[in-house]
């Protein structure tokens, strides 16, 4: 495999350079002095600002774009094998790697690189730890799949022995990864267009673990104790297990936990031996973000940083975009958009709302993807609920072209059949107006998804 030298920069292009993660990789290697181009289905905020930092951006794919000859090609997971520039980089025996490759290659320039997994509340995560990395003054290197708004966007280029990334399992990305220290978060189902069962995603976090040096070299593995048959993810590992979560036998316990009245939870860190571990209070909602804060504290805690700089970085923390993010209010109703796209992210951010001020809890839920959109139809069905009314856009299909014979309309039949309010509409517009026309002062609003139904609130905020 090719390997990346950044005593030796070259030029690379990236197909499908506008992604999250890839806009920020992207940016290292310019930081780095290498030549970067790149395409893209469209312009976007990130591709505009790579443009401003020096890189070539092409929209559309063509293989015309690899004109100048670059010396490697990077691409993502959603690229397909017959798209014309991978194919005509097969043709001139470009030298190809993934994403995750050139991040894990990335990741041996430094000492101490640290991946945060998990199924859900890795952007989350990854964010509160570059917080207190950052209020530490450590002058991390960050790659975070979302926006945090303390960086000016997914990418921070820092100059210490400090690396933090997401390791997203997704076509097993993170087998990718040269980890130190590795967090995983939780494991359930999803992404079941690659993974065959819940057996194969739990092989592969252990394959990931298992990545991890031994402790003697500094490796460590911080898991949630909850996970379901721990034993299974954790057996025959060198590294140091350290584990937090409810129950009782796990290292580190979140104890006194309470909510103020938007729905922050403050609350009290314990070993399992009734030593006290500090006391901490989030700008952000939602019991799931304790563990997700317990998370980042530990692996702050493992290097060694202090515990008031830690307080401090999480009560400093207001969260990333799209992650019950507050975007305004429109006729005296709240807006609040949400990136929840599994029924456990749903279910999550939907109780969280529940402990914010409100009337009545709107969702206007954006299906993502119709294989997970048929896999967990009645887990939906079930996770809205929790919302007081639902209004449901079109699925957006992302990568995927076949309908598997699935719709919103399905999805709909399942809430109703649950005896709750739910509509249906195939356009933003029609959703726009019939927002308009019932929701109330008071009322909370939340758009939800992983594809573009944000797009939904911000419209109401500038009718």
């Amino acid at each position: 495999m090719y390997q990346i030298d950044f005593e030796n920069p070259v030029h690379v292009f990236f197909i499908g350079i506008g992604g999250i993660s890839m806009s920020g990789l992207a940016e290292i290697l310019i930081s780095e002095g290498f030549k970067v181009s790149g395409s893209d289905r469209q312009k976007s905020p990130l591709t505009e600002t790579l443009i401003s930092k020096g890189a070539s951006v092409y929209y559309g794919h063509k293989k015309e774009n690899l004109t100048p000859r670059p010396d490697l090609i990077v691409y993502t997971s959603a690229i397909k094998n017959d798209n014309p520039e991978l194919a005509a980089g097969k043709e001139l025996n470009i030298p190809i790697i993934t994403r995750a490759q050139l991040l894990g290659q990335m990741m041996k320039n430094y000492k101490m690189p640290i991946a945060i997994s998990g199924t859900h509340g890795k952007t989350t995560t990854t964010s509160m730890l570059s917080c207190i990395l950052l209020e530490a003054d450590t002058d991390p290197t960050l790659s975070i799949g979302g926006i945090y708004k303390e960086i000016g966007g997914n990418f921070r280029l820092g100059k210490s022995d400090y690396f933090v990334t997401e390791a997203c399992e997704y076509t097993n990305s993170f087998l990718s990864f040269f980890p130190k220290i590795g967090i995983i978060l939780n494991i359930e189902e999803d992404h079941l267009d690659f993974f065959k069962d819940i057996n194969d995603i739990r092989n592969s976090f252990h394959k990931f673990a298992k990545l991890l040096p031994s402790e003697s070299d500094g490796g460590a593995l911080i898991i949630n104790g909850d996970i379901p048959n721990l034993e299974e993810i954790t057996v025959s590992l060198p590294c140091q297990i350290i584990t937090y979560g409810s129950s009782s036998y796990c290292n580190y316990i979140p104890t006194d936990i309470t909510f103020d009245e938007f729905g922050h939870p403050s609350f009290i860190l314990t070993k399992s031996d009734g030593t006290n571990e500090g006391s901490y209070s989030l700008c952000v909602p939602g019991l799931y973000n304790v563990y997700n804060a317990c998370a980042a504290i530990v692996a702050a805690k493992l290097l060694g940083i202090d515990n008031n700089i830690i307080s401090k970085a999480l009560s400093d923390f207001n969260g990333t975009d799209r992650r019950f993010e507050y975007k305004g209010k429109v006729n005296g109703f709240s807006i609040i958009d949400d990136y929840a796209h599994h029924p456990t992210e749903i279910t999550q951010t939907l109780k969280a709302a529940k402990n914010y001020p409100h009337k009545t809890i709107w969702c206007v839920f954006q299906p993502h993807t119709y294989t997970r959109t048929k896999a967990f139809l009645s887990e939906f069905a079930k996770a809205l609920s929790l919302s007081d009314k639902i209004i449901l856009a079109d699925i957006y299909a992302a990568r995927e072209i076949d309908t598997l014979g699935i719709s919103s309309g399905t999805l709909q039949e399942e809430i109703e059949k649950l005896g709750h309010e739910c509509y249906y509409f195939s356009s933003f517009e029609e959703i726009e107006n019939f927002i308009l026309k019932n929701c109330t002062k008071d009322d909370l609003l939340i758009t939800m998804g992983a594809g573009d139904v944000v797009k939904i609130g911000e419209n109401l905020l500038r009718k």
